[in-house]
């Protein structure tokens, strides 16, 4: 864990990573909420500072820089009070955005004075939570950013100045990583952050599978659509085929016909699809349905996770995380079960043996969620690299396109 004096030094940086990252915003950016699953941005800046606020300053005896914000700002937690419904953050007009923004200044200002009184272990684990709670509040303001910009007509342009990603001839071809059947250990080992649903480390049986050397491109994705994969039910589990027969579903989030040619939508504007990139803004239903499509299916998490043990342990120096700041997946060579894209699994979120949540309200972070979700792995373009870890459990209910979620392929051997 680290010491008072390290989070001294990073608690500054990853606050100031989120005002960074809604910078290029119009002040009209900052309050819509096109759809219940996407906050304001300036809801999000908020919430953040309200988890400090209300887990650390108010109990150490801070004043509250607002009374009223507990219930703005608080997300789902129960124990911490009525709050705005989630479909109803856009309704907030008010606070304005400088008051958002002198909320920050004001919880920054009381936890550096926190930070100087050199907090005990359990007050820096809850710094340290709240930290990479911020970090996964970042990455949810891009893809939350990019659906608001994404659905209106104009598709206006986040940032022009992104970097752009290097052109790559060809990528390598994919191949079959197998894994040898037997016990293996997952979950979180040795020292270092990890949320609670991440642990115990326990044991795990493989069975003879393998895996793709690869997730899957726009380009093998494509060939599902022009296949009629979306109007061939065979593919689809049952609630999926409900869900894109309903919302007239033809193509991941996103991508749009014109001319003959597809384009995406990027967080610099319209572009020409391109075909070497993992496919992303896809649905669990729409992973699986292409998995089938293929004569193969979704890997376990367990077998994600030994599968990048053996292959990918550590992020490879080219892994896209939101670092490289292009916010879009790019080709990749290697294995890349690092960044990019979340990688769905057919795995249902559901506690380890030996999980514990942890004690008081912030234990409702994760435990109450382990009903009707899938776990996704590996993180995204949008994903802070320090995030993200091997037994990183990411998790959204099967339908929801609108994070960076992608796939790769497995194949039982039995």
């Amino acid at each position: 864990m680290p010491n008072s004096g390290q989070l001294a030094e990073t608690y500054p940086l990853i606050r100031q990573q989120s005002l960074a990252l809604s910078a290029p915003l119009e002040l009209e950016d900052y309050s819509a909420q096109p759809i219940e699953d996407v906050s304001p941005p300036k809801w999000h800046l908020a919430h953040s500072s309200w988890f400090f606020e209300t887990f650390l300053l108010i109990p150490a005896g801070f004043a509250p820089f607002d009374p009223a914000f507990g219930y703005l700002f608080n997300s789902y937690y129960e124990g911490a009070g009525p709050r705005v419904q989630r479909a109803r953050r856009g309704d907030l007009t008010r606070p304005m955005l400088a008051q958002v923004l002198a909320y920050r200044e004001h919880v920054d200002a009381a936890m550096a004075q926190f930070l100087a009184q050199a907090p005990s272990e359990q007050l820096s684990a809850l710094i340290e939570l709240g930290l990479h709670h911020e970090q996964q509040h970042q990455e949810l303001l891009l893809t939350d950013i990019k659906y608001i910009l994404g659905h209106n007509p104009l598709r206006p342009v986040y940032q022009r100045d992104l970097p752009v990603p290097p052109l790559v001839d060809r990528l390598a071809d994919t191949v079959w990583l197998e894994l040898p059947p037997g016990r293996y250990e997952i979950g979180h080992a040795g020292p270092g952050f990890c949320f609670d649903n991440e642990m115990a480390r326990h044991s795990v049986w493989i069975n003879p599978c393998q895996i793709a050397s690869q997730v899957v491109s726009n380009q093998e994705y494509l060939e599902f659509i022009q296949d009629q994969g979306y109007q061939r039910f065979e593919f689809w589990l049952a609630d999926g085929w409900a869900m894109i027969q309903q919302q007239q579903i033809q193509a991941p989030l996103y991508w749009q016909e014109i001319d003959g040619q597809w384009h995406h939508y990027t967080l610099q504007g319209l572009r020409p699809l391109d075909l070497k990139a993992p496919v992303s803004h896809i649905s669990y239903y729409e992973a699986d349905a292409y998995a089938a499509w293929r004569g193969c299916r979704l890997p376990s998490e367990q077998e994600w996770e030994v599968a990048a043990t053996l292959f990918e342990p550590d992020p490879p120096a080219d892994a896209v995380f939101m670092e490289q700041g292009g916010f879009q997946p790019r080709p990749q060579h290697g294995p890349g079960f690092w960044g990019n894209v979340w990688q769905w699994t057919q795995s249902a979120y559901l506690p380890y043996p030996g999980f514990a949540k942890q004690a008081g309200t912030v234990g409702e972070y994760n435990g109450k969620f382990m009903c009707g979700q899938m776990v996704l792995r590996g993180g995204s373009c949008a994903t802070p690299r320090a995030h993200v870890r091997l037994s990183y459990r990411n998790f959204f209910q099967p339908d929801k396109r609108w994070q960076f979620s992608g796939l790769r392929l497995a194949q039982s051997l039995i």
